[in-house]
């Protein structure tokens, strides 16, 4: 037998202190769980009636099926519509996951839809400010299907950037059942992220046209599947891995392959043998617990994930009844190594992240290294030393699990804890008289990690672009301050589009960063970001008080979000938004005033939920 790795001490450090933080909401949420597990499956108690409306359309088996207990019933939640590429493929997955669940003894109902928005669409867009707010919609959907109380378990079917996160946390909410996340896989690799992004900051010179901006961009993004970069999509899939919540290896192969099919049919398989009692119990309320959670940090930190989940994972945790802070993550971050290089860290894609070892590898040598957790439930069995293993296909066209690679094949791409691109996860909190943030130093050069320069004030990201095409940002080092973004005063929307303009500008020679309360996620890249800025401007966070000319750090290295003179600067009034800002109507943004009014804070997860662990955050912001 082999000897047990002794977890790092840091790692082990920052569990224990999330345990205990979480002693008294942890508690409530598992007995909760415990006392609707003892309860059995709710169909059994439906009056007549109930129960005849939720079977009257199933076919003939299937409703002599549903009016017993022989057979399980399984709910899928579907995030399918055929305009996003990642989700397109679940158009058949319903018809699929409900004959491999009638195989594995069970039977399955669609038990509802949930939105799916694409940040990649609305970038730039008014559509974006709904865009972080999807995500609780998202849970609240996931919760209303699965509460008619028909379901022994259940199967999630969602990719991108909010929709994961938010059916996790409404798969959360009834946590005593058994939930398998079913992905669907990144498309082929296409146009070379270097090439893409060249091409891109060319067209924020002007040197580029519209058309082949357009080719380059389609020659990118070309078919079904997830967007290759290593943003908050592919994020969700390798944290729902290594929280326990896929089958080992069934983050990335791509859609429409015969192992894509297999896995799907497996991942029906085990989760109906788990509801019939055949398998291992494994609840998503026990899988996703202190440890697994501490995984996924480690995890993200490790790949160079988006920092998106600096918002999701905080968030999905207090579902858990598990109080994380970015105070946990930025400790673990220094001791977390990088160990992946994909766009926009580098430059392959999640394609050459796969082909180098991908998920078998990356888990074995974090494990070795004593940096994740081993003794976790996974939908999997016992045990994260599971997640080593990689799937391969039997002649039968079904599938089983060999051992990983040992190596990684491209170390260019994939390296081993023992020899990493650099000893730290690259993430770092700011903290100051300006607040707090996040920082991602993973694609920062060590040159740029400190920015001492000029504010220059911007209530929008349009007023950023306009600036910069107007020549008015040429030739000075600045600190870019766009504020009014925060979840509050416009949901927080991602910032993508000023990347280029900042990067041309830090390519010619000047000292660039931006500080905002808005978002970046997975575009943060070669400009150093300070972002999320928490409290938010918009309800009188220091942001709003800075004016043209003050001198802005950002220090990356000391962890400080500073300004020069700051008892002058913090005594100003704040700054108000622009009246026409502060008129959110259209495209669906009147509809969104009630999160807008009741969120928390970023740190606290964005989230319009009362969750216990999260009570007294919402008050602490509102200066």
């Amino acid at each position: 037998m082999s000897t047990p790795i002794e977890i790092h001490p840091v790692v082990a450090a920052v569990t224990e202190r999330v345990v205990a933080r979480s002693a008294a909401t942890r508690a409530a949420y598992v007995e909760r769980n415990r006392a609707a597990a003892q309860a059995g499956p709710a169909r059994t108690r439906l009056a007549c009636a109930n129960l005849a409306h939720g079977f009257a359309a199933a076919e003939p088996a299937d409703k002599e099926a549903l009016r017993g207990t022989v057979k399980p019933n399984l709910a899928i939640v579907t995030s399918y519509n055929d305009m996003l590429s990642a989700h397109q493929p679940f158009e058949t997955y319903p018809r699929q996951l409900k004959k491999a669940v009638i195989r594995a003894g069970g039977i399955a109902q669609v038990a509802g839809g949930v939105p799916a928005m694409c940040d990649g669409i609305t970038q730039g867009r008014a559509g974006m400010q709904l865009s972080l707010h999807s995500r609780d919609v998202i849970a609240m959907s996931t919760a209303i299907g699965l509460s008619h109380d028909m379901f022994d378990a259940a199967m999630m079917l969602g990719v991108c950037d909010k929709i994961v996160p938010g059916l996790l946390i409404g798969a959360l909410s009834f946590g005593h059942l058994p939930t398998v996340f079913v992905p669907a896989g990144p498309m082929a690799s296409g146009l070379g992220n270097k090439e893409k992004a060249a091409v891109r900051q060319r067209y924020a010179e002007g040197l580029a046209t519209r058309e082949e901006l357009l080719e380059a961009e389609a020659a990118s993004y070309h078919s079904a599947g997830t967007c290759t970069f290593y943003g908050t999509a592919n994020s969700n899939q390798l944290l729902m891995e290594v929280l326990g919540l896929h089958l080992p290896g069934a983050s990335f192969p791509n859609p429409g392959t015969p192992l894509r099919s297999a896995l799907t049919d497996a991942a029906a398989a085990r989760v109906t043998a788990i509801a019939r009692g055949a398998a291992e119990p494994a609840a998503i309320g026990d899988v996703v617990d202190e440890r697994s959670l501490v995984n996924a940090c480690v995890a993200l930190l490790a790949s160079g994930g988006s920092t998106n989940h600096t918002l999701h994972l905080v968030a999905i945790a207090r579902a858990a009844g598990v109080d994380l802070t970015w105070d946990d993550l930025s400790e673990l971050s220094a001791v977390v190594p990088s160990l992946c290089r994909i766009y926009p860290n580098g430059s392959a894609d999640v394609n050459h992240f796969q082909a180098a070892g991908g998920m078998p590898f990356l888990v074995r040598t974090l494990l070795d290294a004593g940096l994740l957790h081993e003794d976790v439930q996974t939908v999997a069995g016992p045990g994260l030393r599971r997640y080593t293993e990689e799937p391969r296909l039997l002649e039968d066209g079904t599938v089983t699990w060999v051992e990983g690679p040992t190596e990684s094949l491209d170390h260019d791409v994939l390296r081993p804890a023992t020899d990493p691109f650099a000893p730290d996860g690259g993430l770092r909190v700011l903290d100051g008289p300006l607040g707090r943030a996040v920082i991602k130093t993973s694609a920062v050069a060590g040159e740029h990690r400190v920015v001492t320069a000029p504010a220059v004030v911007f209530e929008d990201q349009a007023d950023l672009l306009a600036a910069f095409e107007r020549h008015e940002l040429d030739g000075r080092d600045l600190v870019a301050v766009v504020r009014h973004q925060g979840p509050a005063a416009n949901g927080m929307p991602e910032l993508h589009k000023l990347t280029p303009a900042l990067g041309v500008l830090q390519d010619r020679g000047q000292k660039v960063a931006i500080v905002t309360d808005g978002r970046m996620s997975g575009a943060s890249g070669k400009v150093p970001a300070a972002i999320h800025v928490t409290p938010e401007a918009a309800l009188g966070g220091p942001l709003a008080r800075i004016v043209d000319g003050d001198v802005v750090t950002v220090d990356a290295v000391a962890g400080t979000l500073t300004v020069a003179d700051p008892d002058t600067v913090l005594a100003r009034p704040a700054a108000q938004r622009p009246e026409a800002a502060s008129d959110l109507a259209g495209t669906g943004r009147e509809l969104f005033a009630m999160f807008r009014g009741t969120v928390g804070p970023a740190d606290a997860g964005a989230s319009v939920f009362p969750f216990p662990a999260a009570q007294e955050a919402p008050v602490a912001q509102h200066v």
